[in-house]
């Protein structure tokens, strides 16, 4: 298939801002977020927001542990104390690695998050009410050997 080509030395349909796009980038007309040529400024901003969410996390993970282990926390406040970082640590991954901001073009992600959100809770949830619901409705059990049993 030929392309035939305008006044402009572009393809026909082509806009100028589309040219302008494929001369910067090479030619290339199809870019993913973050295939974009870089400087190495941007480079060196990317790499120290990585670093700086790897030392968030790594914090946030120790800070676990000394919580489990350790006698800084009244003991039966230890699992909130657990809950609550584990929440900062969800924050902490989504905001420097999986990057959801709220700016307008993450509206998707937002959405596609929710949603698997959602059908965790859905699937993890019923799965407990099916447990619970069994548990109460089975009859108890009787294994052969042990007391109470009808075995030996």
């Amino acid at each position: 298939m030929s392309q035939s080509t305008g006044t402009g030395g572009g393809i026909a349909g082509q806009s100028e801002s589309d040219r302008e796009q494929m001369d910067r980038h090479g030619g290339v007309h199809d870019l993913a977020p973050g295939d974009e040529p870089a400087s190495g400024e941007e480079v060196a901003s990317g790499v120290r927001g990585y670093l700086v969410g790897l030392a968030l996390a790594a914090a946030l993970t120790v800070a676990s542990f000394v919580t489990a282990n350790g006698s800084f926390v009244w003991g039966p406040a230890i699992p909130a104390a657990i809950v609550v970082l584990a929440v900062a640590q969800m924050g902490v991954h989504l905001v420097f690695f999986i990057h959801i901001t709220t700016s307008p073009d993450n509206v998707n992600n937002v959405l596609a998050l929710a949603f698997g959100v959602l059908i965790c809770i859905l699937v993890i949830g019923g799965s407990l009410w099916i447990m619970y619901n069994l548990n109460t409705n089975m009859l108890p059990m009787q294994m052969p050997g042990m007391p109470g049993g009808t075995g030996n």
